[in-house]
Order: structure tokens, then sequence, then C-alpha cells
């Protein structure tokens, strides 16, 4: 079976990202110039209007959705959870502000299915507002919520005012664009040493989450094409020949394997439409892992066959914090229910994970089920 050394990587990551810069800056001037990019490639395409019966979870995402027609943005030049206990320091403003973000992604879906103009304005003020706002961090943990934010501009691209379109445009590559350098300079740090902590855990997870979903939101075949080497590269450096994950050896508890896993399913679900280096669920590393292994080894747990007592021996103080001050889910058994989500959206990229997640919520999340 090939192997490939972590010099051969980083020269691979090398390469790929002078071909990303040399695309990308040929793609914006073509923004320019014609000030109307391609619409997104998505695998969410909801029911418009007229087109066929309107599921359950397309209802719940109209209702909801004219509940908030009259909410304003809450932008926010940079928000900071991570790492922090409640009410230290901007926890609680910058939950509050990042709500933004799957409300901006639920008023798009209920432009999509009722071709009310009323939310695509609502999502056209909510992006400018972040656009001409938010300052990227490049903390994965405090950003991947953005998922939200990215999920809006795909749906409602091609209905966006011009000036919003591009400012969200350039948020994005600026994202995109950001995460790739920093990935790079790491990897180029631990050439000749095991990589390490961030680098690999679920942070890297996240990452490459963010990467792959504006590459393909900005349809730039050049950065999709590193975000796979990067998922590929986080496959095989974060997931064992077992299916486990090196989150679970490190904070021993399944909360951060379903933290871990979901980030990559999504990249997997953004790369899909494309044509970008097959299938990347059943990817294979040169060891064995594969993200498809991961929630195999996962299912047990979810489907009740397996238990597990959370945190127990974790090497991380903060979660000893967490679990003092009261905060669900940091010390007990593990609840299957918090991974229905994670399912829900594996289902998407194989049916066989469909009778694991109906066991888990009969329904899935309205923003899965309103895309199918």
């Amino acid at each position: 079976m090939l192997r490939v050394s972590r010099r051969t990587i980083a020269l691979t990551l090398s390469l790929v990202a002078g071909l990303t810069t040399t695309l990308s800056g040929a793609a914006a001037m073509s923004v320019r110039k014609d000030m109307t990019p391609p619409r997104p490639v998505s695998l969410c395409q909801p029911v418009a209007p007229g087109a066929g019966e309107q599921n359950a979870s397309a209802q719940k995402i109209l209702a909801e959705a004219e509940k908030h027609l009259g909410d304003q943005p809450h932008a926010l030049p940079h928000v900071h959870t991570e790492g922090t206990l409640p009410h230290q320091g901007t926890r609680d403003e910058s939950i509050a502000a990042e709500k933004d973000w799957p409300l901006m992604r639920q008023a798009a879906l209920a432009w999509r299915l009722s071709a009310d103009p009323r939310y695509l304005q609502q999502v056209n003020d909510y992006l400018a507002a972040w656009a001409s706002t938010y300052q990227p961090d490049f903390n994965p943990i405090d950003e991947t919520n953005l998922d939200g934010l990215i999920d809006a501009y795909v749906l409602a691209s091609n209905g966006l005012h011009p000036e919003t379109r591009d400012a969200t445009r350039a948020l994005l590559r600026k994202l995109g664009n950001g995460y790739i350098e920093r990935i790079q300079q790491f990897h180029g740090q631990q050439l000749h040493e095991p990589r390490r902590g961030t680098t690999i855990n679920n942070w890297q997870s996240h990452r490459v989450k963010l990467v792959t979903m504006v590459a393909a939101a900005l349809g730039d075949t050049a950065m999709l094409n590193t975000a796979r080497v990067l998922f590929q590269q986080q496959v095989a450096d974060n997931i064992l020949p077992d299916g486990s994950v090196i989150d679970f050896k490190e904070r021993d508890a399944l909360h951060y394997v379903v933290y871990d896993l979901q980030p990559l399913v999504q990249a997997a679900l953004a790369a899909k439409p494309f044509d970008s280096g097959g299938d990347w669920l059943r990817h294979t590393a040169p060891g064995g892992a594969s993200l498809g292994k991961a929630l195999d080894w996962l299912q047990p747990y979810a489907e009740g066959q397996r238990s597990h007592q959370e945190f127990v021996h974790t090497s991380v103080k903060f979660d000893l914090d967490r679990a003092r001050v009261g905060e669900a889910g940091y010390s007990g058994l593990w609840d299957p229910k918090t991974s229905s989500t994670l399912y829900w959206l594996a289902a998407q990229l194989d049916g066989r994970y469909l009778p694991v997640a109906q066991q888990l919520a009969p329904q899935p999340p309205a923003w899965i089920g309103a895309c199918h």
C-alpha cells in the first residue's frame, strides 16, 4: 500500500496552495468583471413552491422563520467561547451573536421553500452586517458555527444584492485562505516530528470543515483540492486503524468523538457534488483508517449496545472544570441522542446510517430534512 512521507505531504500542500493563490486570483478577477459568480453547487435542494409536497422539516423551517422575521443582526468583530466557562469573558455575548448564523440559514431555507422576498431580504441584511463587521481570528472552535453563515450564502447567493454577495465572498475567501496558511505553517514546523495536540485533534477537523465548505461555496477548485489533501491527512492523523479517534484517547469521552467526526462528515458532504478525489467517506489512509470506519466504531454506542462513563480519565483539566460547574454532558453516562445530528448527516452520504439516525431521532434536524 502506498505510504506518503510527511515531507511529500508538506510539498504537496505547498504546491496546491500556490495553485490556490493563482486560480483564486483569476476567479476573483472574473467575479469583478461580471459581478455574477456562478451559483454554488450543493446537495441541499429544498422543494421550491409548487414543485411538490414539502415535508415536515420544511414546514417547521417556515414556521420558525416567520417568528424571526423581525429580528435584527448582532454582528460582532470577534467571537470567543473556546476554553471559557459560563459567563466568563465575552462568552455570553458571543453565544448571543452566534445565534445569527443558524438564523441566516433558516431564513435562506425559508426563501428557497416559499420564494417570499422578506426572507431573502433578511438573509441579505444579516450577511451584509457580518461581512462588513467580522474579522476572523482563525480559532476553529470559536468559528466552527460559521457553517450556518456559509450555508446561508450558498442557498441565497443568486438573489443577494451584488455588493452583499461580493462582500460575503471576500469574507469567505479570507477565512478559507487564512486557515490554509495556518495549517501549512504548523505542518511545516512539525515536518520532522510527530504532529500532536490541536494540529491533529478535533480542532483540525473543524479547520478542515471550514476550508472545505468555503471552497465549495466559492466554487474554488484549487481550494477544494487543498481541502481534499487536508481531509485525507486528518483521517490519517486523527483516526486509528480500529476506527477510534485520538480525541477519545485524550479525553475519554464519546462527546469528543462526535465533536471530532461531525465536521469531517460535513466536509465530505460539501465536497460530494464536486469531482474532488472520490468518496471522502470511504477514503482509506495508508494505516487503514477511514471516516466510515470511525462512524462504525461509534455506532454500537449510539445504538445503546455499549455505554461509556464520560471524562473519567481525561487528560484535560478544562473538562473537569466544566463538570465541576455542572455543564451538561461532562460527567456521567454518555447520551447517545447527542449523536443524532452526526448520523443524520452521515445518512446523506450513505443510507446505511439511516436506521441508527432514525433510532436516535425519528426526524432529522429541520435544517437537514428541509434540504431533501
